[in-house]
């Protein structure tokens, strides 16, 4: 297993976290167990996307603002819109296996809203290594759509949360 970044992640920390990581977060919990809230990814009794909206929690759209500057800087391009959903990761959950490469997505993004010690590492495949990142409150990771990444099993008592993206040209991504 290996640390470090593959090439083309890239790390970016939010100037917002001071100021909005705690209502994400306290908004998130308000929405949990709505019944109108779209719910996907179905894996080991968790839901792994839960898709809230601006409309729901405000702060969302200062940070999908910041999070499509930075794509735009790292692809080069433009006007990139986002798709958002929300990864909630109780006590021994895990995120499979996967990839975001379904539609036109040239970036894939997480950002990270609360990260409890020992709740799970990001670990991305990248050909035959496995390089692993300690995420930490206010960080972006920054991938390519077709990366195959996974989060490890939350250790911790408490709670993680994280919300991730998909950057395109023409409509949103999620």
């Amino acid at each position: 297993m290996q640390t470090g970044l593959p090439a083309n992640t890239h790390i970016v920390y939010s100037d917002l976290q001071q100021r909005f990581n705690r209502a994400l977060f306290e908004g998130f919990l308000r929405h949990l167990d709505d019944d109108d809230i779209k719910r996907t990814h179905l894996f080991n009794g968790r839901y792994e996307n839960i898709y809230l909206t601006v409309d729901q929690i405000p702060e969302l759209e200062q940070l999908v603002t910041e999070a499509c500057e930075h794509a735009s800087r790292i692809v080069g391009v433009d006007g990139l819109r986002a798709g958002h959903w929300f990864n909630h990761m109780p006590p021994g959950a895990v995120t499979t296996a996967h990839s975001h490469d379904d539609d036109d997505e040239l970036l894939s993004a997480v950002y990270y809203v609360s990260v409890p010690e020992n709740s799970g590492q990001l670990v991305i495949h990248d050909n035959n290594k496995r390089h692993v990142i300690t995420p930490r409150e206010g960080m972006f990771v920054f991938f390519a759509p077709d990366v195959v990444h996974e989060v490890s099993r939350n250790l911790s008592t408490r709670d993680r949360l994280s919300i991730a993206f998909n950057f395109g040209r023409h409509r949103d991504v999620s």
